[in-house]
């Protein structure tokens, strides 16, 4: 199912500025820049004001008038599919407010030029924190991967439960978690969110997301459901764990992607090897417990993973899993053929986008936790 907002255009919300024919659904909060104020705010979008790089454009440091800093995602001119994640974007998050999903402050839509304006992390992203060149490394102890996790997990679960419709966001990775001053973790990146009503279980839907962290049956059939995210939150905490990465074709010990390489340690009992080199002294038993939950998260199929909110129980308390329940996850390798590089985007078989409409949201699974 694709909200049928995601293909409006904007409308003029202030005079001098060509927004298109309707801004239904756009969020009051949202303020609309002109091209000329963030071309300043920015010094001419100056090659020394940019932080990041991605498939739809380049990302810049500016500052405004009043003396904010915001992060400006500009989108490339030439990209025409990107203009419908930009609009996606826009309608997705505007009305969303949470402490760990990345605020949208406005837009810009004049001309060629669009523009996302967004609350600045001073941090940079996880990626660049934790898996980036050393010299740009921060220091990640356990209490600020443990609260990393833990953050990211609740900003998912309100995107999954608390908010209606629903949003799976479809692309969660490290570089797509920005860390605010404090290393708080703001989920960003929603150009590619999908909405969810109450009584659909899946969406057939394009393929689009990072290799390394698509879950099996949606890089095999697009079939979309919340569990997505689930599985590629369960990647992202093992190289939170691990500081290595899972994405792409970058292989580890026993040339096994992270992965594969951490089911074979729990199988051997040595998962305590996994842990990263550089994160010092740490709490083992939780530890340990945070990989088992990403195992969890991992698992083959859909409906024996955990959602989102028994995720952050699973995370935040002292609980004992019932590791019984516990299966073997899909691996990269297990779907490699839906494409080269590093992004998915290749359609579902169907070229659809029909939507099952089972009266049930909440399979049942075999998932179960145990109070200690």
């Amino acid at each position: 199912m694709s909200c049928s907002c995601f293909n409006v255009i904007l409308s003029t919300r202030k005079k001098g500025h060509s927004f298109g024919e309707n801004s239904e659904g756009i969020s009051k909060h949202i303020r609309f820049f002109s091209y000329k104020d963030l071309r300043l705010a920015t010094d001419n979008f100056h090659a020394s004001n940019e932080i990041g790089r991605g498939g739809y454009g380049t990302v810049y440091k500016g500052i405004l008038k009043d003396g904010t800093q915001v992060a400006m995602k500009a989108l490339s001119a030439e990209s025409r599919q990107g203009i419908n994640e930009f609009l996606t974007e826009i309608h997705t998050i505007s009305n969303v407010r949470h402490p760990n999903l990345v605020e949208l402050i406005g837009c810009c839509i004049e001309g060629v030029n669009r523009i996302l304006v967004y609350e600045f992390a001073e941090n940079s992203s996880l990626d660049q924190a934790l898996l980036g060149p050393q010299s740009g490394r921060a220091t990640l102890d356990w209490k600020r991967r443990s609260a990393i996790c833990v953050g990211t997990a609740r900003g998912l679960a309100f995107l999954h439960e608390e908010i209606k419709p629903h949003i799976v966001h479809r692309d969660i990775k490290a570089s797509n978690i920005l860390l605010s001053q404090n290393f708080t973790p703001k989920i960003g990146d929603f150009g590619m969110a999908k909405l969810f009503q109450d009584n659909i279980t899946h969406i057939s839907t394009r393929i689009a997301g990072t290799i390394g962290y698509l879950a099996p049956e949606y890089a095999r059939l697009g079939q979309l459901t919340k569990k997505a995210d689930v599985y590629s939150f369960g990647v992202l905490v093992l190289e939170i764990v691990s500081g290595r990465s899972n994405a792409g074709r970058i292989c580890l010990i026993s040339g096994k992607p992270l992965l594969e390489w951490t089911w074979q340690l729990y199988g051997e009992g040595r998962l305590h090897e996994l842990v990263d080199s550089d994160l010092g002294e740490y709490p083992e038993d939780e530890v340990l417990r945070y990989i088992k939950v990403a195992l969890f998260c991992t698992q083959a199929s859909a409906q024996r993973r955990p959602s989102m909110i028994q995720v952050v129980d699973m995370l935040s308390k002292r609980i004992r899993l019932n590791e019984k329940q516990l299966t073997p996850p899909s691996f990269i390798q297990d779907f490699m053929d839906i494409g080269g590089g590093s992004t998915a985007t290749k359609s579902s078989g169907s070229q659809t986008s029909g939507v099952s409409s089972s009266t049930s949201s909440n399979p049942v699974s075999s998932f179960q936790i145990f109070p200690r």
